[in-house]
């Protein structure tokens, strides 16, 4: 098993890794919408922090070598489901090859740390890590 931590990564606030990898499966940490320059500061509106939080994971896809396109599985976490749903959901599918999109979980949470939006993880597969394709 490996711990990744991605050197300009998003600045963890709690003892975790970026990721762990075990068998080319990757578990990327759930991921919130401030940015690598500002922890803890968030936009306003769902709209932002949708793109800044796939921003974060994707500094984490791209630090371990890998796209949005190896991504198997996401879940997704929103504090308002019914008022953010439409609006987080098609920015979320702009970033995935319309041939490669993951299974996804999307659900409602009483609240996020720092009083975030959204928040998303990742499972994601190494290309040539053995399986079906």
């Amino acid at each position: 098993m490996q711990f990744h931590m991605i050197s300009n990564g998003p600045k963890p606030v709690a003892p975790f890794s970026h990721a762990v990898e075990h068998d080319g499966i990757v578990h990327i940490t759930g991921q919130m919408p401030d940015s690598p320059e500002a922890p803890g500061v968030l936009p306003e509106g769902i709209e932002a922090q949708t793109r800044n939080v796939m921003a974060n994971l994707e500094l984490v896809l791209s630090g371990l070598g890998l796209g949005w396109g190896d991504v198997m599985m996401a879940r997704v976490y929103l504090t308002e489901f019914k008022r953010d749903y439409a609006a987080m959901n098609d920015l979320y599918a702009s970033y995935f090859p319309a041939d490669r999109r993951p299974a996804r979980t999307c659900v409602g949470v009483t609240g996020l740390a720092y009083d975030a939006l959204i928040e998303i993880d990742l499972v994601a597969r190494r290309p040539g890590s053995g399986g079906a394709r």
